[in-house]
C-alpha cells in the first residue's frame, strides 16, 4: 500500500455538479438483455457492489421493475456508483441503460458525522476505486477514492476522499479521523497486516511447548555415547551458552542474553550478520534439528544456510513430528502474556531422535509465538503513539534445572517524540516504557511482574500464585523503594498480590483486519 501521511479536506460535490457529471451517463451491460424493459418504461436499480477493472467500473444491480419483478443485472460505466446507490433507468438499446439523474440517490459520504465517528477514531476500509482527477497547470495532481469502511458506526458506508497518490484498489486502509473532513493515514510500510500475523500465530501456538522439556533431552543427550559426536557437541554448546540466575543481575549480562534469545536472529541474517549468531538460541536450536534424521545434509556445518534452513527446511521435515502436538494440551489465546506452560513427553531413551525432534521443533514455535506477539502489539495506538513491543523468552540455569524468564518490553512514544527519535534528538527516558515478568522460581511458585517507567519515575506491582510468598514480597517492598531510590530512580506505587494479573485483551491496536475477497 501507498504510504499517506495526511489527507486534505475534500470538496465536497455540490447536487448540481454530482448531475452534471452524470447527465446522458450510460451503463453498459455485460450481457445484452434484448427488450428488459418496455419502450418508455423506467424501473428502480439499486447497486448491490462495485469493483474497479483497469478504467472501468463494473457494478452489479438489482432492477425493479414497475410489476415487482426484480433481475440482477451486470453493467459496467465510465464512473462509479457507490454500494447502495438508487437510481432510475430506462432501456435504450439491448445492451445499455441510461440513468435519469434527477431521480438519483448517490450513497457517497462526502463528510464525516463526528457525532458517530469522534476525533481520534481509528477508521478502517477497503479501496474501491481510485481516479485522476483533472489537473490545471501548475497546481498538484488530486486522486478520488471511493472506500468503503469496516468498523465504526458507519461501518459499510461509501466514503470518497481525495488525496495526493493514488491509492491501490483492494487495498486496506487505516486512518485517524483529524475532523469532519480530515484523515490522517496510518501507515504500514514494513509490516504485515494484523489478519495475516494472527492467523500465522495461532497456528504456531498451537505447535509450540516449553523449553525445559527439551533442554533436560539435552542434558541426557549430552552424556549419551550411543549419539554422534557432532549433535552431541552441539548439545553441549546450547546447553554451556544458557546463563545463570546469578548472572542476569549484570547489566551487560541480562543485554546479551536478550540479544542471544533468538528476538533478533532474522534481522540479523537479513543484515548480512550471520557470522554474528553462534550463541543465538534460535540458531542453536535450527542447526540441532538440521543434524537430527531427516534434515538437509551441509545445514548444519554452515551458518550461511541458517535463513533457508528457517524458512524452507524446518517446515518441511518437522511438519509430520508437530503433526500430534497440537491434541497435547489447549491452545493459547494468541497474543497471551506469558506464555503458558506446555510440556510434551521426555525422552525415554537416549538415543530417541525422533522425539527429541519433535522437542526441538516445538521450541523454535514458541520462539515464533513470541516472536509474533510482539509483531501483532507493535504499531499506531488510537491516540496516535507508536508503541514498540518486544516480548521474549531466556531459559535461566538455577541448579541443575532450567527457568523460562519471560519478558515483554514495550515502548510508547508520541508523535513528537518520534520526530526526535528521528532526528537523533530523543532522550529515551522522555517515552513511556513498561516491562513485564514472568517466572516460576522455587520454592517461592510462579510470579509475574508488571512496571512501568514515566518520565523518570518508576512504579509497578506484583502477583505470586502463593499465598506466603506475596506475604514475603509484600514485607520486603520497602527495602526495594529504598534500593531504587538509591539508584536515582524517583518511585511511585508499589505493590504485591496474591494470584495472577486480570487476563484479558490488554493491547489497545485495533485488530479488525477484513479483506472481503478473501
Amino acid at each position: 500500500m501507498t504510504e499517506i501521511n495526511s489527507l486534505g479536506a475534500q470538496t465536497a460535490l455540490s447536487p448540481q455538479s454530482a448531475k452534471a457529471a452524470m447527465t446522458g451517463e450510460l451503463l453498459r451491460l455485460l450481457q445484452p438483455q434484448p427488450g428488459l424493459l418496455p419502450p418508455g418504461e423506467t424501473a428502480r436499480a439499486e447497486v448491490l457492489s462495485l469493483r474497479q477493472v483497469g478504467q472501468d467500473f463494473q457494478m452489479l444491480l438489482r432492477l425493479t421493475q414497475q410489476n415487482g419483478s426484480q433481475t440482477q443485472l451486470q453493467a459496467s460505466a465510465n464512473q462509479p456508483l457507490p454500494q447502495g446507490t438508487q437510481v432510475m433507468v430506462t432501456q435504450t438499446e439491448s445492451n445499455r441503460l441510461a440513468v435519469l439523474v434527477q431521480q438519483a440517490n448517490v450513497a457517497t459520504l462526502t463528510r464525516l458525522d463526528t457525532t458517530q465517528v469522534p476525533v481520534g477514531t481509528l477508521l478502517q476500509g477497503k479501496v474501491l476505486t481510485s481516479q485522476a482527477l483533472p489537473q490545471t497547470a501548475g497546481e498538484l495532481a488530486s486522486f478520488r477514492s471511493l472506500v468503503s469502511l469496516l468498523n465504526s458506526r458507519q461501518a459499510g458506508a461509501t466514503l470518497s476522499i481525495d488525496s495526493p497518490r493514488p491509492l491501490p484498489v483492494g487495498s486496506l486502509l487505516s486512518a485517524l479521523v483529524q475532523g469532519d473532513q480530515s484523515l490522517r493515514f496510518v501507515p504500514l510500510s514494513g509490516r504485515q497486516d494484523q489478519l495475516a500475523i494472527a492467523q500465522q500465530l495461532q497456528t504456531q501456538q498451537g505447535q509450540q511447548a516449553s523449553l525445559p522439556s527439551l533442554l533436560t533431552a539435552l542434558q541426557q543427550l549430552a552424556s549419551s555415547p550411543d549419539v554422534g559426536s557432532e549433535l552431541r557437541a552441539s548439545a553441549e554448546r546450547l546447553l554451556a551458552s544458557l546463563p545463570d540466575a546469578r548472572q542476569l543481575s549484570d547489566p551487560k549480562t541480562l543485554a546479551q542474553a536478550l540479544n542471544n534469545s533468538g528476538s533478533f536472529l532474522e534481522a540479523k541474517l537479513l543484515g548480512g550478520q550471520a557470522s554474528s549468531t553462534p550463541l543465538d538460541l534460535k540458531a542453536q536450536l535450527v542447526k540441532l534439528i538440521a543434524q537430527l534424521p531427516g534434515s538437509p545434509a551441509g545445514s548444519a556445518a554452515n551458518p550461511a544456510l541458517l535463513a533457508s534452513t528457517l524458512a524452507q527446511a524446518l517446515p518441511g521435515f518437522a511438519r509430520s513430528a508437530l503433526g500430534m502436538l497440537g491434541q497435547v494440551s489447549p491452545r493459547p489465546q494468541p497474543g497471551a502474556f506469558p506464555l503458558p506452560e506446555r510440556l510434551l513427553q521426555s525422552l525415554e531413551d537416549k538415543g530417541d531422535l525422533q522425539q527429541l525432534l519433535r522437542l526441538a521443533a516445538a521450541a523454535v514455535s514458541r520462539l515464533q509465538s513470541h516472536a509474533l506477539s510482539s509483531l501483532q502489539q507493535t504499531g499506531t495506538l488510537e491516540n496516535g503513539n507508536l508503541q514498540t513491543s518486544w516480548q521474549t523468552e531466556i531459559p535461566v540455569r538455577h541448579g541443575q534445572e532450567f527457568i523460562p524468564l519471560q519478558v515483554k518490553l514495550q515502548r510508547e512514544e508520541t508523535p513528537e517524540q518520534q520526530a526526535d527519535r528521528e532526528r537523533e534528538q530523543r532522550d529515551p527516558l522522555a517515552a513511556l516504557w513498561r516491562i513485564e515478568l514472568a517466572f516460576d522460581l522455587a520454592p517461592l511458585g510462579p510470579l509475574q511482574v508488571q512496571a512501568q517507567l514515566a518520565q523518570g519515575r518508576l512504579s509497578g506491582q506484583l502477583w505470586a500464585e502463593h499465598e506466603r510468598t506475596a506475604q514475603l514480597i509484600a514485607s520486603q517492598l520497602g527495602t526495594l523503594r529504598e534500593r531504587l531510590l538509591d539508584r536515582g530512580l524517583d518511585v511511585g506505587d508499589l505493590e504485591c498480590h496474591p494470584g495472577s494479573p486480570p487476563q484479558g485483551p490488554r493491547t489497545r491496536l485495533e485488530q479488525r483486519w477484513v479483506d472481503e475477497t478473501a
